[in-house]
């Protein structure tokens, strides 16, 4: 089994695309996830490019995807480790990088502050990596 911790960006493609991950991997990502991901959709609703029943919708989706969900000490301890250690200034981006660490053998986002920040720190992985077995 191949473990990948997912951000919300990444909650949010497979819910709107319909995909899922393969039954051979387990997708884990810190508590905050879900409401992460909606907070994505505010400004999309805000500026009307989607209706609260559609982000209802997704949002219903991304609930249906299972999810590890993980807000333990050890996590909190290494992303505050891992937000010191890269001048971080909130805990955010950190507990990706974390969980990833102690949890999953490759982290998948398509957030380019994410991207950068994972690099060299921890392995990464794109999104079809979650569908191909």
């Amino acid at each position: 089994m191949t473990r990948y911790c997912i951000d919300p960006a990444t909650l949010l493609h497979l819910a709107r695309s319909g995909q899922r991950a393969h039954p051979s991997h387990q997708l884990v990502a810190p508590s905050a996830l879900r409401t992460q991901a909606l907070t994505l959709l505010l400004p999309l609703a805000a500026d009307g490019e989607l209706d609260d029943r559609a982000v209802l919708e997704l949002h219903t989706a991304m609930t249906e995807i299972k999810v590890r969900l993980l807000g333990d000490r050890v996590s909190r301890r290494g992303a505050w480790q891992i937000a010191r250690e890269h001048g971080l200034e909130d805990l955010r981006l950190a507990e990706y990088l974390a969980v990833t660490r102690l949890q999953a053998d490759a982290l998948v986002t398509t957030d380019a502050e994410l991207l950068t920040l994972a690099d060299g720190v921890v392995p990464l992985a794109d999104t079809a990596a979650l569908i191909r077995p």
